[in-house]
């Protein structure tokens, strides 16, 4: 695959300037990227736990969902030293790591609508007031639990966190992967009967139940369906292409 033209599709459905908007850290992280591709490796992370994958697999470029490098080299590498020996580490391979964040979620095709397709909503949007949110409807209300459960099994975690101070019956549903807790507002303003996001810290869940919503936090890693959905469109720009698919991430165990 022509890396120019992969470039290009990045750039028509995931535009950097949605990750600007999110003061969000994209596009190349490290090393330099060659002229074509042949072998790409899908991660959610690049981290330690991934580097013998990459030397196993030998990847002439490695995707990651968040940010391998959040921010300058020079900022991140001054307070984290184990990201810059990483980063060594692969520089001496001669691959390089580009990420989609924040326009991945928001593109069309994208995280979001990954994730809304995955609980089969229909009617799917997204709000003027949170692009990258999505919002749509159930084919038949059920009540918070029950689609507490669905969602659980749609996204393949072990354990989720409801709070269910809201609607009794839930049809309209609004998400946004990953740690959008902040704007469960917008998705209570857009008559969403519930909210799926992750990462509530203590004050968003009391904020929560004082207003009397329904708020269900998954885990960060129901954004692995990442690696399935940049597979299939990676596949439609070059069939030829080897997609790798690494998910090393493993959810705390519950005790």
């Amino acid at each position: 695959m022509n890396t120019k033209v992969m470039l290009r599709k990045f750039g028509k459905y995931f535009p950097k300037k949605y990750a600007k908007m999110n003061h969000d850290h994209v596009g190349l992280m490290t090393g330099k990227l060659p002229e074509e591709v042949h072998k790409v490796l899908l991660c959610l992370d690049c981290d330690w736990k991934l580097l013998l994958y990459i030397k196993e697999n030998k990847p002439d470029l490695i995707l990651s969902h968040h940010p391998f490098i959040y921010g300058t080299k020079a900022k991140v590498f001054k307070w984290d030293e184990s990201k810059r020996l990483l980063c060594e580490e692969i520089d001496k391979l001669g691959i390089p790591v580009y990420s989609l964040h924040t326009n991945f979620d928001t593109g069309e095709g994208g995280m979001n609508d990954a994730l809304a397709n995955a609980l089969n909503l229909k009617n799917i949007y997204a709000p003027e007031k949170d692009i990258m949110m999505r919002i749509g409807e159930l084919e038949s209300p059920m009540k918070a639990e029950e689609f507490a459960k669905i969602a659980k099994k749609a996204f393949n975690v072990s354990y989720s966190l409801l709070i269910n101070e809201g609607a009794e019956i839930i049809k309209k549903v609004a998400i946004v992967g990953g740690g959008g807790s902040r704007n469960w507002r917008i998705a209570q303003e857009e008559g969403a009967d519930i909210y799926i996001s992750g990462d509530a810290p203590h004050y968003v869940r009391r904020d929560v139940v004082n207003s009397g919503y329904n708020y269900l936090d998954m885990p960060h890693e129901i954004e692995n369906i990442f690696m399935p959905t940049m597979k299939k469109f990676l596949l439609g720009i070059d069939s030829n292409l080897e997609v790798i698919v690494v998910t090393h991430e493993t959810l705390p165990k519950v005790i």
